[in-house]
């Protein structure tokens, strides 16, 4: 699938480079994500220049709490404050990521999931609630992680169980796919190529920490490394070409240097493009 009227190569909108984005009437980025619980409720100079912002590039958002691999209930306030985001905003689609990220109160980290058949019909149900109440799909991400919990299935059995139960989109993190191979030894290209086409709504890609041969930090705080390149070229080559999006959270470059790694993403999208089987 493809969220119509998107197309290239996007870039997560940080705090940090909001006022070199709003000076930058040309822009080479062709739409932004942010995060909507870091915007909720602001006004003043800053929501002003995301107005601006949303009014010259599409926007998307990508959630960071709430909590769909947890336990503890839905917040509910929380859903209907960031309903009320995008309906204010006009953004196009929300993601959130496929883990835990809460108990009795937010944890403020990325936890991981059991890969287990109890799991996938309790977040199944949640995706349902959430899809509710914000009267419009979720997209789920898959996402990095440094430990496994117990289960039956492996990762890509179980993001795929998920997207299939819940009948619901994906967000595919080519980085966090390249990730995790290294962290618990599988084959990244054989990941990629078990997601469904028909339900990968974009991508995101970034780049990482190297701890050691075998633990990287997804840290989003560096340029994005040859390998991860491959990898999405190649999932362009299985899936067709997808809208994609660069995330960087911190050490900010120049940036053009930010908007040469979106020329990378598009060079890489042409490239595929004449082999694009899903006509994207």
């Amino acid at each position: 699938m493809q969220l119509a009227p998107l197309s290239g190569a996007g870039l997560g909108l940080r705090r940090g480079l909001l006022a070199e984005l709003s000076a930058d009437a040309a822009s080479g980025a062709d739409f932004l994500e942010v995060a909507p619980e870091n915007w909720i409720g602001v006004g003043g100079r800053l929501g002003k220049q995301l107005r601006a912002l949303s009014e010259r590039r599409p926007l998307l958002c990508h959630g960071l709490s709430l909590n769909l691999g947890g336990f503890a209930p839905l917040d509910l306030d929380l859903l209907h404050a960031i309903k009320d985001f995008l309906d204010a905003h006009g953004v196009l689609a929300y993601s959130e990521h496929l883990s835990a990220c809460a108990d009795e109160g937010q944890l403020y980290d990325l936890m991981p999931l059991p890969f287990s058949e109890e799991s996938v019909l309790r977040i199944a149900e949640r995706v349902r609630i959430v899809q509710d109440v914000l009267e419009r799909p979720l997209i789920i991400e898959n996402v990095s992680a440094y430990a496994r919990l117990p289960g039956e299935l492996e990762e890509a059995e179980f993001v795929c169980a998920v997207l299939e139960r819940a009948d619901c989109q994906l967000l595919l993190d080519v980085n966090n796919v390249y990730v995790n191979s290294l962290n618990f030894g599988f084959d990244a290209d054989a990941y990629i190529a078990a997601m469904p086409s028909e339900r990968i709504a974009y991508l995101h890609v970034a780049g990482h920490y190297d701890q050691a041969d075998d633990l990287k930090i997804d840290t989003h705080g560096a340029a994005v490394i040859d390998p991860v390149w491959a990898l999405l070229r190649a999932t362009y080559a299985r899936h067709g070409v997808r809208p994609t999006l660069l995330e960087r959270d911190f050490n900010f470059p120049p940036l053009a240097e930010l908007y040469a790694e979106l020329a990378h993403i598009r060079a890489l999208q042409q490239a595929a493009a004449p082999l694009d089987r899903y006509g994207t």
